[in-house]
């Protein structure tokens, strides 16, 4: 069965969904697809590269690549004066 409706997504992006009585109740697989347009999608900018080939990122830029706590969560291993082995030797400890 598929349902199509077109809906108002509200400010706090909260749908609540009521289906029909035909589909049984229990456990089942849900759906949903949101068709994106490319003009909803903000503009995707290059990273500035200067001659050398190096990038050079804002404040803002770097700020806005933080937001991801993945990548958060990875920048604080690049905040150490410690050798590779040092890193290592941790790294290995942590498992046994």
């Amino acid at each position: 069965m598929t349902i199509t409706q077109t809906v108002e997504i509200p400010a706090d992006r909260r749908l609540i969904i009521d289906v029909p009585p035909q589909v049984p109740t229990g456990r089942t697989d849900v759906i949903i697809q949101f068709p994106i347009s490319e003009e909803t999608q903000p503009p995707k900018t290059p990273l500035p590269i200067d001659g050398e080939g190096k990038i050079h990122l804002t404040k803002s830029m770097v700020e806005e690549m933080l937001a991801d706590k993945t990548l958060r969560s990875l920048t604080g291993i690049l905040r150490t004066d410690m050798a590779v082995a040092e890193i290592r030797e941790e790294r290995l400890a942590k498992r046994i």
